[in-house]
């Protein structure tokens, strides 16, 4: 506690000392006095000690413990005693107490009112030319600026406060404005206060000074994505190990949200908000369930499940707890029911905010985010004009990363937004440049979800460009983006359209088919550039055939009876009635159609076409298996026992197994398999094309 702030206390509370220095920094705290003493009696004592004695424990509980709801009744008790005692300067001190470390503490248009009645009234109440009185003013400024916007105020009374020599003034200006001063634009400003106040810390020996001075400087480090941050961030949990202060200790495990959600642990993020919002309960912070809110956006954004906050965010946006200068919650309303599918919600979210002009939007520590939401509403409802709006409003800010409040969500680099707005516009150019930017800066602040997002809009800007290696490197771009989005837990929006996108276009247009091809135990399934590796089973063995055979409808018998020796039908006692497997004429034709691929594999190799090289080799090996299974010693034809109702179900199960396997390893190429691939008595590979089938195959 500075020596000022102890000159306003009761002369009878003067002599006693609560400061200890500590280890390290030599910082200073408030020493709890002996039980004696921090809870004496008040009978015998006059009002004024009672007042006293409140502020000390409202100065104890913000200070040293960090507890913000314990400190506001303290000195809202302090705040009744000494206007029952018509004391102003302690009246001030109360308000000034009440009123908290945080601008706009109170929310909603009563409680924010009934603050600032009780800070003028205060004022009227002292010497104009007082510390208390500047202090009081310092208060209002910042409060007024932040509701507008604005920073002016409180700037000027923070060079006041300079002026003044007096620590505990200059540290509550520099705090208050800071907090003034977190929208975008204003990084070197921002920097210069967070020293200054850390710098009064050590002479207002007040723990929670320097506590916040080291928060603020943790805090614009990660709104400028500077590459210290961790460094930072280790001293402050060093500090808050040593001994925890509640207040500061949430805000730092809100931002351990969000570097969970950047490094891609989803689930666990999750759940560390679950806990984080339990203890800003507990702790008395007005943010901590819209602060919950915005995590559980950023986390269900890369999941892909936006969707699902719609009625949660068409709640939130309208209610009197969330900041007045917070419009981040109506845009992510837009982009979630974008998502979901209501246009019409998502229209209306959007035209909110552009009533007047999102210009004129408050610079806020949400507005970055807000403008993150609004493009991505924007995209998906195919406004451009809203996008081109936010892209020259954002362009300044290109360097920066997307934070939302004090660093507890990050949307990755603000050039993929300005990227996403250029492809609504339909600027290929700018959109191939903002978005291989964007994927090289998330890739350097840790923002893993961040940069698979980008490389998939990276990959579409490339195909709307279309020059030369522009299809290859969308394709490379994509499989990436797919690679480490499976690994990630995210499912990618509008995946599949965009791999037949670069598929057709690598292929010149015609629609690649699924192929299947063995790699020892292994099979190889793959789509245009998707593949993934899945074990041998019966149903890969089956599904191998179909793959190789599009359109073509195989009795499912057949495939029961062809490809695999040992699944040859027992002896007719068995309840079958024996019949060839592959009749006279259909062996002719297998004949036939193996001396046809023959021709075609030269072919093919000649012209070094190594892939339907490989499809055409698959279905020749098929043809020799069936075959040899279904002839015997001199050529004579065998004979299957069982009936096509078995060879039905089995074959069908044995498939659909081996999609499942497939959609286990990659959920899109098993998705496409599902819609693709039919079994019954006959079974088909039928692409995603009108072409009709083509007969079963000869």
């Amino acid at each position: 506690m500075s020596k000022s702030r102890l000159s306003e206390l009761p002369s009878n509370l003067k002599n006693r000392r609560y400061e200890t220095p500590l280890t390290g920094l030599e910082w200073c705290m408030i020493r709890q006095p002996s039980p004696s003493r921090e809870c004496p009696s008040h009978q015998g004592l006059d009002v004024s000690e009672r007042v006293g004695s409140m502020l000390l424990r409202g100065l104890r509980a913000w200070c040293v413990e960090g507890d913000q709801r314990s400190s506001r009744d303290h000195f809202e008790a302090a705040h009744r005693a000494a206007e029952a005692e018509g004391d102003g300067r302690a009246t001030a001190l109360a308000v000034l107490g009440l009123a908290g470390r945080w601008v706009h503490d109170h929310r909603g248009l009563t409680a924010g009112t009934s603050i600032e009645v009780r800070l003028r009234h205060a004022l009227s109440a002292v010497d104009p030319r007082s510390t208390l009185a500047l202090r009081l003013r310092v208060r209002l400024a910042a409060e007024a600026d932040y509701r507008s916007g604005e920073h002016a105020a409180i700037l000027a009374l923070l060079e006041e406060a300079r002026r003044a020599g007096d620590p505990a003034a200059l540290a509550e200006a520099a705090d208050l404005a800071h907090q003034c001063l977190l929208g975008p634009g204003h990084g070197e400003t921002r920097h210069e206060v967070s020293r200054e106040l850390l710098a009064a810390g050590f002479q207002t020996r007040c723990r929670g000074d320097l506590l916040l001075g080291l928060l603020w400087r943790t805090i614009d480090h990660i709104l400028d994505a500077h590459p210290h941050t961790e460094r930072c961030l280790a001293e402050l949990r060093g500090e808050l190990a040593r001994q925890d202060h509640q207040a500061i200790g949430f805000v730092l495990q809100a931002i351990d949200v969000m570097l969970s959600i950047r490094a891609g642990r989803l689930e666990q993020a999750e759940a560390e908000a679950t806990r984080c919002v339990e203890r800003g309960m507990v702790v008395g912070d007005p943010d901590a369930v819209s602060w919950y809110g915005g995590q559980m956006v950023a986390i269900r954004w890369y999941q892909g499940r936006l969707g699902e906050l719609v009625p949660m965010l068409a709640e939130v946006v309208n209610s009197p707890d969330l900041s007045a200068v917070d419009n981040s919650y109506l845009a992510a309303l837009a982009v979630a029911a974008a998502s979901a599918g209501d246009h019409r919600q998502a229209a209306g979210a959007l035209a909110r905010l552009r009533r007047f002009d999102l210009a004129l939007l408050p610079r806020s520590s949400t507005w970055l985010a807000g403008m993150f939401g609004i493009v991505e509403a924007a995209n998906l409802l195919g406004d451009a004009e809203t996008a081109s709006v936010v892209y020259e409003l954002l362009t300044p800010f290109a360097h920066l990363p997307l934070v939302g409040s004090l660093g507890i969500a990050c949307f990755g680099s603000a050039q993929h937004t300005l990227g996403v707005a250029a492809l609504t516009m339909g600027d290929a150019q700018r959109a191939n440049e903002h978005l291989r930017m964007a994927v090289r800066g998330n890739l350097a602040m840790g923002h893993w979800p961040a940069a698979v997002l980008s490389r998939m809009r990276w990959a579409q800007a490339l195909l709307l460009r279309a020059g030369t290696g522009d299809v290859d490197e969308a394709a490379r771009q994509l499989e990436v983006a797919s690679r480490e989005a499976s690994g990630l837990g995210m499912v990618l929006p509008g995946e599949r359209e965009l791999y037949g996108a670069v598929a057709d276009a690598v292929s010149g247009g015609r629609r690649p088919l699924m192929e299947c091809r063995r790699e020892g135990r292994w099979w190889r399934v793959g789509l245009g550039v998707r593949s993934v590796r899945v074990e041998h089973s019966l149903g890969m063995a089956y599904l191998a055939v179909l793959l190789a055979n599009p359109r073509y409808e195989i009795p499912a018998i057949e495939l029961a009876a062809g490809p695999v020796p040992d699944q040859r039908a027992a002896a007719t006692a068995r309840g079958g009635i024996g019949h060839p497997t592959l009749d006279e004429e259909a062996i002719k034709a297998y004949r036939e159609r193996l001396s046809s691929l023959q021709e075609e594999i030269d072919e093919y190799e000649s012209a070094n076409d190594l892939a339907r090289t490989e499809r055409i080799r698959a279905e020749r090996d098929w043809l020799i298996e069936g075959l040899a299974s279904a002839t015997g010693l001199g050529g004579r034809v065998r004979n299957f026992t069982g009936n096509e109702e078995r060879a039905r179900i089995s074959v069908g199960k044995a498939i659909r197994r081996a999609i499942q396997r497939i959609a286990d390893a990659d959920l899109m190429l098993g998705e496409e398999l599902r819609v693709t691939v039919h079994t019954g008595r006959l079974c088909c590979y039928q692409p995603r094309d009108d072409r009709p089938v083509r007969g079963r195959v000869p």
